[in-house]
């Protein structure tokens, strides 16, 4: 491979391990921040005592995964030196002004606002202490806007105008300048798509480990008996301690979904205007048609995993569901990938030059295997949350004295199994977005396309070698942080809640404190 592609690989094996830790960040500084709000205000000390420990609980967890996030974190903003320096160069104007906004802003909201948060236990008013959660789940919601905000620019630019004497997108005035960059409509229409996203990967997080930790207390009661003082103590756990967190998390994974659909249905009829490439393809619709159908299932012929669209046969269809997502009417005409492409050609040149003065043929189609399968494990995946939000309500109906929990060890293990499908969908929708947005680094604008820029314009002029290395010691290094990070999330997730006990003296709880025994 040449150092484009290298480079292009690096920054995906580091984007896609970078974002492993952020939707679990924003989603569950949201989810701890309402856990402490219960626990603060609930007037009931027996609920008082839980909502602390599970706040505490996944506290813990809530910190192991900020901190290698911003580790993680700090190497995307270099390689847009390293390995993308014309890319920089091209978009510095306008991509700084967002970046500097969620570093100023956003992170030091919500990095100095943990520490607060950590330190302060017992020792901020609790009023005081509770805000301090809710301005780091705050502040990573801003860091997310802004991130996306600088990510539509390359999907959609806006903003800015090409200064023709030094080849540069500058922001400018007459365009809107960075209040149109913040409030460009498809960061408008992805954010709230990335933010659900990261409260149904929260969520279902919450609801996995509650959920083990629910079954094994349930069991250990029937051991001991119900009757016995420990196994009533077991009981208590499992329906007063886990219970209500396990629902929780379903609730989470609900609002979640909802915002997820609604918000994918809009920006699914944004991108049909904006990329109508990236959504033919992700249908691997190769032909104009009217009254287009939903693919199901589609195979490729002898170059599918690349942008040929020759042998591609449709197995399996629903009529007319992709022209009524793209348009919300079912005859509406969808053009197809190689009527896109050969216009294309024609508008922007059946050539192009690199980085280093040579004329190269371009193909405008996007990789049409992995934006096809990437589009449908995005929907797929999530649909384990789906199924894990049913079975938690089912196993744990009822209300009061009668509420339920559940021994089946088939629950308990497809909880766990459910916790990474959403980080695995949330990974599949940025492949599929950031794929099928090639070979366009800028996508060029429908209506005004002169602020434009390929992916192989955008590469830095370094020897592959060079490239090679830098990839094979970042993904050895991230290979090693994933392991202590599973290892570290694994340890406090299986430590759990200690059962409470009550003072004999004064009655009172013993509430743990925050700890991080690592």
């Amino acid at each position: 491979m040449d150092a484009l592609d290298l480079a292009r690989w690096q920054f995906g094996i580091t984007t896609v391990y970078h974002f492993v830790f952020v939707p679990l960040t924003i989603g569950l500084s949201l989810l701890v921040a309402i856990m402490q709000t219960r626990a603060v205000f609930t007037k009931d000390t027996v609920r008082k005592d839980a909502w602390t420990r599970m706040t505490k609980f996944f506290g813990s967890m809530l910190i192991v995964n900020f901190g290698i996030g911003i580790a993680t974190g700090i190497v995307q903003e270099f390689q847009f030196g390293m390995n993308w320096s014309e890319y920089s160069r091209f978009v510095g104007d306008v991509f700084g002004a967002p970046l500097a906004l969620e570093g100023l802003a956003a992170f030091f909201l919500e990095s100095v606002f943990l520490g607060l948060w950590i330190f302060g236990w017992g020792r901020l008013p609790e009023k005081i202490h509770l805000l301090t959660i809710w301005a780091v789940a705050l502040g990573s919601t801003l860091s997310a806007y802004f991130i996306i905000a600088a990510n539509s620019f390359m999907q959609h630019p806006v903003g800015a105008v090409l200064n023709p004497e030094t080849g540069r997108a500058e922001l400018d005035p007459s365009q809107g300048s960075i209040f149109a960059v913040l409030s460009n409509v498809t960061a408008l229409a992805a954010f709230p798509h990335v933010v659900s996203g990261a409260w149904l990967v929260a969520g279902a997080f919450l609801t996995g480990v509650a959920a083990w930790h629910m079954v094994r207390h349930h069991n250990r009661a029937r051991e001991l008996g119900i009757d016995t003082e420990e196994g009533r103590e077991q009981h208590l756990a499992a329906r007063d301690l886990y219970r209500p967190t396990v629902r929780f998390g379903v609730l989470a994974m609900v609002v979640a979904a909802l915002v997820l659909v609604i918000s994918g249905d809009f920006q699914a009829q944004i991108m049909f205007k904006q990329q109508p490439m990236k959504m033919a393809s992700a249908e691997a619709l190769c032909e104009t048609e009217t009254g287009a159908s939903f693919s199901i299932l589609t195979v490729g012929g002898p170059d599918a995993f690349s942008t040929d669209c020759d042998g591609v046969t449709h197995l399996i269809e629903v009529p007319y569901v992709t022209s009524f997502l793209a348009t919300h009417t079912f005859d509406a005409t969808l053009q197809g990938v190689d009527d896109l492409n050969a216009q294309y050609k024609e508008q922007f040149g059946a050539t192009a030059t690199d980085i280093h003065g040579n004329e190269v043929a371009v193909d405008y189609r996007p990789n049409l295997f992995v934006t096809y399968w990437s589009f449908r494990l995005m929907m797929g995946l999530a649909a384990f949350s789906g199924v894990l939000a049913l079975w938690a309500l089912w196993v744990t109906r009822g209300r009061g004295e009668t509420a339920r929990t559940t021994g089946s060890k088939a629950f308990q293990w497809f909880a766990v199994l459910s916790i990474p499908m959403p980080f695995l969908a949330n990974t599949a929708g940025w492949v599929f977005t950031e794929i099928g947005r090639q070979p366009w680094v800028v996508h060029p604008h429908p209506e005004d396309p002169v602020v434009r820029l390929m992916t192989m314009q955008g590469v830095s002029a370094n020897p592959g070698w060079m490239v090679l290395t830098s990839l094979l010691a970042f993904t050895l290094v991230y290979g090693v942080l994933a392991v202590l990070w599973f290892q570290m999330m694994r340890k406090a997730a299986l430590k759990g809640v200690p059962l409470a006990q009550r003072d004999p003296e004064t009655d009172e709880l013993d509430t743990p404190t925050l700890s991080f025994d690592y």
